[in-house]
């Protein structure tokens, strides 16, 4: 049986914090270990089925083949296609494979820049995986998957009709890597269906968990070919992609580009055309064939115009996919550029200064985290918030302190496998300077100020991003839906080239607008003696009270008129009995019942003055109000999962349950304050069960 998804964030958070996830501890995809599984295979003399991938009709999807070409599908192993299958043969290479059917031209042109980068290659596809005496109908390939690596396993069952693969095909055809390096991807995504339709950014920073840069063509920056040439010196991969067209198909345009379709740059190079220089840029269709026909093509007639050497070195006629256009026709004809690196540095020329990178990982929740954008001004406060300062750049790193210095990203993480199924909402970031501040900045301060920085605009895109030049100083970044309630997970990208210190932000106090002050605590002699007095009429002969007479007391003297949903139920009272029972007798004594009449008693005024709407009930927003007014000061993450636990359908908290709330919040705070050492808490297992079973 799966963990609670609260213990598996911890394990999670704890294995990060261990290096599990990073490219040297890859986490198991699905929690198939592939060492384990090849291990069990050879000693059982088996071959190796993926029951979480299937050889069935489900891995397909639908959309992809027609219902009669489904049922013709035959899953076959690389040994009943050919007689000598390899991984890999005479090295790798763009022209090892060309576009099956499914319409993933963006992630086969991401395949063709890797091919470029032999250490990137082989960090994705590792080598040394043979058709061998340890072959076992097992492999295994790795991706980075929204903050982490994965290793993943497959079977090599291929789909084929009539002995032919449906998907990707190799050139060779005893070469398997191209075919199996998909169907893990498409495992990954959730079927070969999946995988239908993208952007080649998506691969390219899943091959590289790297530094992405989008740019659009339409609108390039002044030093575009300075960037291009320093990525195609270091570690990068680049892909772009053209305009769709008026229809939703790949149509080839009379220039011979396919409208609607992903390519992969695989080189830049600037040469003299009869004494004055040209840049020109090379292109790959993953089609394997149907190239440009203008300036600078297979056939043009501006490669006489060029040294021989330049001619021999570049040009390579014929019908491969590959083929050279200028950069101003590369403007023209494509509409954006994606540059994906394990190593920052290409941003900028000096070599001097190398460029520093952050994770943050976030969450909006609809009701309490989920402010959406700066149109919302009541709400956008309440957005993750995240401070980072910026150190003066050292003299070495920069020629002048204006000079771009910091990359943002902002990525959106999906809560389903299936790849299509996921609905990416309108994201986007902006930066704030501030002065002298703690704490999570209220309402007031962003009507205060305008934003210094900014994504360009909010896109329903897996990520945006901005490029931009910051003073030193202290900043805050605030990532938003532009529609407020909006549920999803996202990473929050800082590339950075100066020291750069983030942390998030969102603790400490509320919006203080409402001047809501933390409750007097409740010490009157003679109003104590009329609580006893009360008690012992409900009381049992030992002057003690269970839960069902506890439930009775409170709903009917301490709530009385003001119950919005029935009162405390039976639940709740027997879990305030174990918070505030001392002795452990499932029972409350007349100190203990009069201790905790005057908390709830407090509690109901901190809920009624955190009110501001009237309603009998707290938005979340009032809600964290209310937690700060109470004397507690509580993160966003433990914000939402009380906004889970005990909000109700409407996002909203009644009396009833902010006083169930607040009550565990604080008893449980108590318990860790006089268990722990002030950080950490350590328990065995049966203080564990004695601890957990009861409060």
């Amino acid at each position: 049986m799966a963990l609670p998804g609260v213990c598996m964030s911890i394990l999670n958070a704890r294995n990060t914090k261990n290096g599990y996830g990073t490219f040297a501890k890859p986490e198991p995809f699905l929690n198939q270990d592939y060492e384990q599984l090849k291990q069990y295979c050879l000693i059982q003399g088996v071959r190796f089925i993926d029951k979480m991938f299937p050889p069935d009709q489900r891995s397909i999807g639908g959309d992809v083949l027609k219902p009669a070409d489904l049922s013709r599908v035959e899953w076959l192993r690389p040994a009943k296609l050919v007689p000598k299958p390899s991984f890999e043969v005479d090295g790798i290479s763009r022209f090892d494979f060309g576009q099956g059917i499914v319409g993933n031209c963006w992630f086969l042109a991401s395949i063709g820049s890797l091919t470029f980068q032999q250490q990137i290659f082989q960090q994705v596809v590792p080598l040394e995986q043979r058709f061998d005496e340890k072959y076992c109908g097992l492999f295994h390939f790795r991706f980075w998957r929204f903050g982490k690596w994965v290793d993943v396993v497959i079977d090599d069952k291929l789909p084929t009709i009539n002995g032919q693969l449906i998907f990707v095909q190799s050139s060779d055809p005893t070469e398997f890597w191209p075919a199996l390096l998909e169907k893990a991807y498409a495992k990954v995504c959730g079927s070969y269906s999946d995988m239908n339709s993208g952007t080649p950014d998506e691969a390219l920073v899943d091959f590289t968990g790297g530094v992405h840069m989008c740019i659009e063509l339409q609108d390039p920056p002044g030093d575009l070919w300075e960037l291009m040439c320093r990525a195609g010196q270091s570690k990068s991969l680049m892909g772009c992609g053209t305009p769709q067209g008026d229809t939703a198909g790949n149509a080839v345009l009379p220039n011979g580009l396919v409208q609607g379709h992903a390519y992969a740059v695989t080189g830049v190079k600037q040469m003299m055309s009869n004494g004055t220089p040209v840049q020109l840029v090379r292109l790959w269709n993953p089609w394997g064939a149907t190239e440009w026909n203008g300036a600078w093509s297979d056939e043009s007639s501006l490669w006489q115009t060029v040294s021989p050497q330049n001619r021999e070195m570049c040009l390579s006629k014929g019908d491969d996919g590959e083929f050279w256009m200028n950069l101003k026709d590369f403007c023209k004809f494509y509409s954006s550029l994606d540059i994906c690196s394990l190593c920052p540095d290409f941003l900028d020329g000096n070599s001097s200064c190398h460029w520093k990178t952050a994770f943050y990982e976030g969450r909006w929740v609809a009701g309490t985290t989920a402010g959406g954008s700066m149109n919302n001004f009541d709400s956008f406060w309440t957005n993750p918030q995240y401070c980072f300062k910026i150190d003066e750049l050292l003299s070495k790193c920069s020629t002048e302190q204006g000079e771009k210095n910091m990359l943002v990203s902002l990525m959106q993480k999906p809560d389903k496998r299936n790849r299509r199924l996921v609905q990416n909402l309108h994201i986007g970031f902006s930066v704030f300077e501030f002065k002298a501040q703690r704490g999570k900045f209220p309402a007031a301060f962003f009507r205060r100020n305008r934003p210094v920085a900014q994504s360009k605009s909010y896109k329903n895109a897996r990520e945006v991003m901005a490029f931009f030049a910051l003073k030193p100083g202290e900043y805050l970044i605030v990532p938003s839906t532009f529609s407020p309630n909006e549920t999803a997970s996202f990473i929050l990208t800082i590339v950075s080239k100066g020291e750069t210190h983030v942390q998030e932000n969102s603790g400490g106090h509320g919006d203080v607008q409402h001047d809501i002050q933390e409750p007097n605590p409740i010490k009157n002699g003679e109003e104590d003696e009329k609580k006893r007095t009360m008690f012992r009429q409900y009381s049992d002969m030992y002057e003690e009270v269970d839960a069902e007479k506890l439930q009775r007391l409170l709903n009917e003297h301490v709530l009385k008129g003001d119950m919005k949903s029935g009162g405390f139920s039976i639940d709740a009272c027997r879990s305030m009995v174990a918070l505030m029972d001392t002795s452990i007798t499932g029972k409350l004594n007349d100190e203990e019942f009069v201790h905790l009449w005057n908390k709830v008693v407090g509690y109901k005024d901190v809920f009624f003055r955190s009110d501001v709407s009237q309603t009998g009930t707290l938005s979340l927003i009032e809600l964290r109000n209310a937690i700060t007014a109470s004397g507690n000061t509580i993160n966003d993450e433990i914000l939402n999962l009380m906004a889970l636990r005990y909000g109700a359908s409407s996002g909203h908290i009644t009396l009833e349950s902010f006083i169930s709330l607040i009550l565990r919040f604080d008893r449980v705070n108590q318990i860790f304050r006089h268990l722990s050492n002030g950080k950490d808490m350590t328990l065995r297992e049966p203080e564990w069960l004695y601890l957990s079973m009861y409060t």
